[in-house]
Formats: C-alpha cells, structure tokens, sequence
C-alpha cells in the first residue's frame, strides 16, 4: 500500500499522473476557498474555535469527491 502511494506522488510530482493538472489546482482551489470561508463565518460566533475548525473541515472533505468526480488520469 505505502509502495503504491509513493508510486502515485513522484508521479504526479514529474506532472505524469493528471491530464489536465490546472483544472486539477483549481477545483482544490475552490474547495480551499469554501473552507477557509466557512471557517472565517464560524469562527465570528461566540464559541470555541475547535468547533468552526472540525465544521469547516468536514464540510471540505464533503466537497472534494463532487468536484473532483471527473478528474481523468493518465
């Protein structure tokens, strides 16, 4: 399992592993962006930052597979 990890990160570090790697950056761009937005939101309320940060996370990883769906690989 760890092979096959290392295998796919010099690939894609070499740029050989995403077809078209600026759709690639910006789609996680995206993502990025709505979490640290809805972290800034949450973290205006009067509670602990331990919640927005746990909120925020969870709401990313949520909306990573949809935008990454239609990612082609070489």
């Amino acid at each position: 399992m760890l092979e096959i990890g290392w295998y796919s990160a010099k690939l894609l570090l070499k740029g050989k592993l995403i077809r078209d790697p600026f759709d690639f950056i910006k789609q996680v761009a995206l993502a990025a962006t709505v979490g640290v937005l809805l972290l800034i939101v949450m973290a205006q309320m009067e509670t602990t930052l331990l919640l927005p940060i746990i909120i925020s996370s969870l709401g990313t990883g949520i909306i990573m597979p949809f935008l990454l769906k239609d990612m082609k690989l070489k």
